[in-house]
């Protein structure tokens, strides 16, 4: 998808922001973490296509604006606290399904590149080649980081005896 000008780059920041919500969600795993990853990743994406007058393949470009922000955000040092002000009186109680979160929870503890590998090749349905060019590692890695993760999901999916 080629973006020319203001307008198109609008209609497809409309357009594919629920679909890059889904994809930030199970990256981070957290819905505040997400919208904020997404808005991120969209502000970025329109001043990239701002800055260089015409984008050839936008979905491309924001995909890799996505996870490489997603990326970025598990380096630093300030996502290892976590303050709260409040905590809640009663629990949150969630309408997912069991195993979606048990899903959402085995792909929390991966390293944050086995995860944004693992969305981009089963969630995105991306090819070997096309999740090693976005992320800017070799074919190889991105199948060690692949068969590792579905390894450590694997483990953690295990169900425990009743």
């Amino acid at each position: 998808m080629r973006i020319d000008d203001d307008a198109a780059l609008h209609a497809y920041v409309e357009g594919r922001r629920t679909a890059l919500f889904r994809s930030a969600y199970l990256l981070c795993g957290d819905r505040h973490e997400a919208e904020d990853l997404v808005q991120t990743t969209l502000v970025k994406v329109v001043l990239g296509g701002r800055r260089h007058g015409r984008l050839d393949n936008i979905e491309a470009y924001a995909r890799k604006t996505l996870v490489n922000t997603f990326i970025a955000s598990r380096r630093r040092f300030w996502r290892r606290e976590r303050a709260y002000g409040e905590l809640p009186e009663t629990a949150h109680t969630a309408s997912d399904t069991d195993t979606g979160l048990m899903v959402r929870a085995a792909l929390a503890t991966l390293t944050a590149r086995q995860r944004a590998v693992l969305v981009l090749r089963y969630w995105e349905d991306l090819s070997v080649e096309a999740t090693a060019a976005l992320l800017g590692m070799r074919e190889n890695t991105v199948k060690s980081h692949t068969a590792r993760g579905l390894a450590a999901l694997r483990a953690e999916m295990v169900e425990e005896p009743v």
